[in-house]
């Protein structure tokens, strides 16, 4: 026990934190800070396995998060049989002409030594096979984007519950992270990362373009959700009744039946918002404390204490015969693919798809904030990262508010200084997040909670 007592102590004031939002602001902003925290707490434990663990520089998070929310879109949405009858047999054509070129690359590589008549002839069978799958889907593309745009105007998904894209998200996720492994991660440390950002990059945009796959820049709204509606609630009697008896004191010093009433209706209206939110708590929760059960095993595995060893030298670790290459995919691919659950998990709570809101140069940085303020290599410090840096990054802005107002308040309300510091208050955000990383780096260049070897 006593070598978690940094990890009680943070967390408590995490958690005290989070209780003061609720008790000062509103619980329904506390637990959305919480939900946001937990989602964040995934990506930076899938950011950490891969740098952490194994000392990879991913910058392509955003482009794995866009695929878990992809994924939440595909499994959910019930199929668009207009669409699927204006143009469906020539997607189903495309894909079976990239299976069949996937393979006759395969077999090129397999049965023919390595030289430049056999490179040049997958480059142009590659160029070739683009061309030929864009000929072949533009007509279908046409006809499924021309069918009712406004509301479709895509091929939908499978109408399956929202929750198993958890599982979809992380398989896409996976996908990618081992196409994009198998030719990036031969690469030095920083071309991989810049490799990896423009990956990402080009990924988003497809998204943002391809309109017959998820509606692009349309967005998909009002995805099914795995928690109660909020109107439901509110016209359920049982849950009226518990509102009612929870806040029956308040109600019994009110005299006038009319105004009793209105107030039991404002109650019930803002408890079903909350008790929606922290529906999504206990789901987002599981999933973290199962992620983290996960990642501590493999942690303190044989391959966990080997993948540490490759991160600190790669070349002992290749001379001892560990095959580096093979183990950094594989930890590329587990990292990803708990970033693509991350993706499916924010869809699923905001209910649409949006993915002109995947910035890869604005939030991937910010993911990588919370591990390095959290402490990289520590499964614990990479989830308090993502809970500070995010009730920071939500915070930050009020309490900068605060603070003009306070410093401020003997001057009049037109006074440009003050108008200027009032609209610039969206903007502390950025200054806390600069201040917190400096300090960081400064005084405790390992993190909050740093990397502790546990002897087994």
């Amino acid at each position: 026990m006593r070598q978690y007592k940094d990890v009680i102590i943070a967390y408590s004031i995490m958690l005290i934190l989070i209780l003061a939002v609720g008790i000062f602001q509103s619980w329904n902003i506390a637990v959305s800070i919480l939900n946001f925290c937990l989602i964040s707490a995934v990506m930076t434990m899938g950011a950490n396995i891969q740098w952490g663990y194994a000392g990879l520089i991913n910058f392509g998070i955003m482009g794995y998060t866009a695929l878990g929310g992809l994924a939440a879109v595909l499994i959910s949405v019930d199929p668009i049989q207009d669409a699927w009858r204006a143009g469906g047999f020539d997607i189903l054509m495309c894909l079976w002409l990239i299976i069949a070129i996937v393979l006759v690359i395969k077999f090129i590589v397999k049965n023919f030594q390595k030289s430049k008549l056999r490179s040049y002839s997958i480059a142009a069978l590659i160029v070739s096979g683009i061309i030929l799958i864009r000929v072949t889907a533009e007509p279908g593309i046409e006809a499924i984007e021309a069918v009712n745009p406004s509301k479709t105007g895509f091929l939908g998904g499978f109408g399956l519950p929202i929750l198993f894209s958890w599982i979809a998200g992380a398989i896409f996720a996976g996908g990618l992270a081992f196409i994009i492994g198998k030719v990036a991660l031969g690469l030095r440390a920083d071309y991989l990362a810049i490799a990896t950002l423009l990956i990402s990059e080009i990924v988003i945009a497809i998204l943002k373009h391809e309109e017959w796959l998820a509606r692009g820049v349309k967005n998909v709204t009002g995805l099914k959700r795995p928690v109660p509606y909020e109107i439901d609630l509110q016209n359920s009697q049982w849950f009226i009744n518990f509102v009612e008896k929870i806040h029956s004191e308040k109600l019994n010093l009110i005299n006038s039946i009319t105004q009793k009433q209105e107030l039991l209706n404002k109650l019930v209206i803002e408890s079903s918002t909350l008790f929606v939110k922290l529906c999504y708590t206990g789901l987002f929760l599981s999933v973290v404390i199962l992620l983290l059960i996960f990642t501590q095993k493999i942690l303190y595995s044989p391959w966990g204490r080997m993948m540490r060893a490759i991160r600190d030298n790669e070349v002992a670790a290749n001379a001892m015969g560990k095959n580096v290459v093979k183990q950094h995919l594989l930890i590329f691919i587990i990292g990803s693919a708990i970033v693509g659950i991350a993706g499916a998990m924010m869809v699923t709570q905001d209910g649409l798809f949006t993915p002109s809101a995947y910035r890869p140069m604005r939030f991937t940085f910010l993911i990588w904030v919370m591990v390095i303020v959290g402490g990289s290599g520590n499964n614990f410090g990479a989830i308090l990262g993502g809970f500070v840096i995010w009730f920071l990054w939500v915070e930050s802005p009020i309490f900068g508010l605060f603070l003009v107002n306070l410093f401020t308040s003997h001057l009049p309300e037109t006074n440009e200084l003050k108008v200027h510091l009032i609209n610039s208050v969206p903007y502390f955000r950025f200054l806390v997040m600069g201040v917190a990383v400096l300090l960081i780096l400064r005084y405790r260049p390992q993190g909050i909670l740093p990397e502790k070897i546990i002897k087994q």
